[in-house]
């Protein structure tokens, strides 16, 4: 869930923690200071005055600064916040109630406590099952931790890891490539992990902002946002869906290899059970595909062309892989996957996703039961689309998570398309194409052919002009507006050509031009001005009131808006196609029936955190 929602649902006690962590790092004089208080400036520079927008947008300024005081907490040994940490990034897990946390935080102790007794018999065994160089890896990183943190009792000081020995460590295990699993067992060889209160645990990640506690629901929430700066603090550079989703274009052979090295046992293991552990892992994806998967003397040339192939015939992906090096070509893989998550757009509509789970679950039995265990969901939660999109799960990521028989039966049951990627032949039967549009409005009004492509819609150019004014009267039909189109017939002349007309009753009307645009911001005010004060000229003469006129384009550059709010004669509001599609969703979730069209009369560009509020009172 994004952090802006979040804030939304909580009283200022809950959120007290998280903006007082804000505002030492605002303090601080941090490298976005001012576009900060610029931010900050119509609340008197306070957050607490601030609403939920501005204070998401200011912590998407100090994001680097809040994964310091994270990393900071991690010279506190006792804290576990690793072991925390790796649990609250899972997917599905930035919403939990307070008793399946201590289900999932007693679990992973128990897990430890077992690994670390087995890797600790097979260090010190002359007869270790591992691999001769990686016990040595193993044994180095061991002595490093164990110096680090038992030094302190020389000097008759309490044990710690300092910043300094922590900063040494991570780079000798980077060195080393040892997985966050391989470091965490170690760590906990030499420093074993006691259970904690659940009461203290979530108090200590509140007071460090890691998540939100809402005692009246006993929900944990941990912010999309915040996830995606915890993620980067434990060196996992992509979510573990879209790991598992690379994973699943690899080769048997490439996945055993990698089992190996990171001495993983893969007997009596499927092709599954491997890819689930090896994302447990928590392998660098860098090293993943820079080095884990090819043969030892594989040449660059050689290990350009896998990463090339798994990118196009492996993920799919029509755009050519940019980078002339490996590690450009990881880092621009790293960079999609990382837009790709903070894209609210669904894939398919969210109707199609509802039919989706539905026909899985009424089709496949054992369906339920592999999505909670993928994502460590307790039984008793509702798996519908409004969840799980709650949860950040999209239809794409369900389908990932099916083996390739189950997916195969389902095609079959539901009579689709067999040939090519099947995730994609199932994705494609439940596309929606009016919500698809919909979700996909602000791309069409900006022309991004490439975009709209990418999301499953071919749209010609010279099409899209008439498409955003045919999304547009679908979005105010949802509104409840009556969308004129025999009125519009009977005043369109050859001149004068309105887009949208919204028929009020007793002879009202509201006027709509829509304006597709591919550079930034829309600035042509002086023509579009004179277009639609000759429409309403028009409406006139016909003994029509034209009580609102709107302008709706992707964006609007500061002139426009400067002169529009100037005019006068033509009673002229500006609303961007993101504004428009999230109070359509607003709507959606409010009580209303009919939009009321006077929440439309007041801005000069309108303001849809204004409206969203008086819709949903």
């Amino acid at each position: 869930m994004k952090l802006e929602r979040i804030l939304e649902n909580l009283n200022s006690l809950e959120k007290n923690s998280f903006l007082k962590i804000i505002d030492n790092i605002k303090a601080c004089n941090p490298k976005n200071s001012k576009k900060i208080e610029k931010i900050l400036s119509d609340v008197s520079y306070d957050l607490k005055n601030a609403d939920s927008i501005n204070i998401a947008k200011v912590f998407s300024l100090i994001e680097d600064e809040f994964a310091e005081t994270i990393n900071a907490e991690f010279v506190n040994t006792s804290s576990q916040l690793d072991i925390l940490i790796d649990i609250l990034i899972k997917d599905g897990n930035n919403i939990l109630r307070q008793d399946w946390l201590n289900t999932l935080y007693t679990k992973e102790l128990k897990n430890l406590k077992q690994k670390t007794q087995q890797l600790k018999t097979e260090l010190e065994s002359e007869k270790s099952n591992i691999e001769e160089n990686r016990k040595r890896d193993y044994l180095i990183y061991k002595a490093c931790v164990e110096t680090a943190y038992t030094n302190d009792a020389e000097n008759n000081r309490d044990c710690k890891v300092t910043n300094d020995e922590l900063s040494i460590l991570i780079t000798l295990s980077q060195e080393l490539e040892l997985s966050q699993e391989e470091i965490k067992l170690i760590n906990y060889i030499i420093i074993p992990p006691e259970k904690l209160q659940i009461d203290n645990l979530i108090n200590s990640l509140k007071n460090t902002g890691i998540i939100f506690y809402s005692r009246k629901n006993n929900l944990i929430y941990v912010a999309d946002e915040v996830v995606r700066v915890l993620r980067k603090v434990r060196k996992k550079q992509i979510a573990d869906k879209f790991y598992r989703r690379v994973l699943k274009t690899f080769k048997v052979s490439q996945v055993n290899f990698v089992c190996r090295k990171h001495n993983i046992d893969i007997k009596e293991l499927n092709y599954e059970e491997k890819i689930k552990i090896i994302i447990q892992e928590g392998i660098s994806f860098t090293n993943l595909l820079g080095n884990e998967i090819h043969k030892e003397g594989t040449n660059l040339t050689e290990k350009k062309k896998v990463i090339n192939e798994i990118w196009e015939k492996g993920l799919k992906i029509e755009s050519s892989l940019r980078g002339v090096t490996i590690g450009e070509k990881i880092s621009n893989m790293i960079d999609y996957f990382e837009e790709l998550e903070k894209d609210e757009k669904v894939g398919i509509s969210v109707e199609g996703y509802e039919r989706l789970l539905i026909d899985l679950e009424s089709t496949l039995p054992q369906y339920k039961t592999i999505l909670l265990k993928a994502f460590e969901m307790p039984e008793d939660i509702t798996l519908n689309s409004i969840n799980l999109l709650d949860f950040n799960i999209k239809p794409r990521d369900i389908l990932d998570i099916l083996p390739e028989d189950i997916l195969k039966k389902f095609i079959a049951e539901q009579a689709l398309k067999f040939r090519g990627n099947l995730v994609l032949n199932i994705l494609d039967a439940y596309k929606d194409a009016e919500n698809l549009l919909i979700e996909n409005y602000e791309a069409i009004g900006f022309r991004n052919l490439s975009e709209l492509k990418e999301n499953g819609l071919i749209i010609k150019e010279s099409e899209l002009g008439l498409k955003f004014e045919d999304v547009t009267k679908s979005i105010f039909e949802k509104l409840g507006f009556n969308v004129d189109e025999d009125l519009k017939k009977e005043l369109n002349t050859a001149k004068n050509k309105i887009d949208v007309i919204l028929n009020l009753g007793n002879n009202d009307l509201i006027i709509v031009e829509c304006k597709t645009v591919k550079e930034k911001g829309y600035n042509k005010f002086s023509s579009v001005s004179r277009q639609i004060k000759s429409y309403v000229d028009t409406a006139t003469k016909n003994q029509y009131k034209v009580v609102k006129t709107l302008l709706i384009a992707p964006e609007f550059s500061d002139d426009f808006i400067n002169e529009c709010d100037l005019q006068f004669e033509i009673n002229l509001s500006l609303i961007t196609a993101g504004s428009l599609v999230n109070i359509l969703e607003g709507f959606k979730t409010s009580k209303l029936k009919q939009f009321p069209y006077q929440l439309l009369m007041k801005d000069v560009l309108i303001k849809e955190e204004r409206i969203l509020k008086a819709i949903n009172k």
